[in-house]
């Protein structure tokens, strides 16, 4: 059985507050987010279980990431993939909201 290649698309959905994740048009992920003023709490990460070990969760949480950092807000990181992603890490420091 011959599978077609994995396209991986990754969009940013701002009306519903989170980004989400496609393999060839099928919702596979997202990381959903709660705003409050200039802060945006990512409250939830969550990849089906079949897509996982591919690295999808990182991308949701790193689009959410590069949009905030193009709004100038902070992140509070309260799911729990978000949080070991993001605390501690240089890389995120002028988006962890501290």
């Amino acid at each position: 059985m011959s599978e077609k290649a994995e396209q991986i698309t990754v969009v940013f959905e701002p009306e519903q507050n989170r980004s989400a994740a496609c393999i060839n048009g099928k919702h596979v992920g997202e990381c959903e987010y709660s705003v409050e003023g200039n802060i945006w709490s990512i409250t939830h990460t969550g990849v089906d279980p079949a897509y996982g070990g591919r690295g999808i969760a990182k991308m949701l949480v790193l689009k959410v990431i590069g949009e905030a950092r193009k709004q100038h807000v902070r992140i509070i990181p309260v799911c729990s993939y978000a949080d070991r992603m993001m605390t501690g890490k240089e890389e995120f420091s002028d988006v962890l909201k501290k």
